[in-house]
């Protein structure tokens, strides 16, 4: 597998989980409701690492892209 298939393959696998994660917080919202607080500052269950779980996710299909297209981010 080339450098960029490779990459490629990351990118998409990453984008895959990034909307696994937005259905899980939606339905989450749905059922529970989602206060500033709780997204925030939450410590257990599934908001405890979801911001930077899903920035460091979304940065690293950032640097894919700009890896693939061979421009410097």
């Amino acid at each position: 597998m080339s450098d960029t298939a490779a990459l490629m393959k990351e990118k998409s696998e990453l984008i895959q989980k990034m909307l696994e994660m937005q259905r899980q917080f939606v339905d989450y919202e749905h059922k529970n409701g989602i206060s500033g607080k709780d997204y925030y500052y939450s410590q257990d269950g599934l908001l405890k690492d979801y911001r930077e779980e899903y920035r460091n996710m979304a940065m690293r299909v950032v640097d894919i892209a700009h890896q693939v297209v061979g421009s410097v981010r």
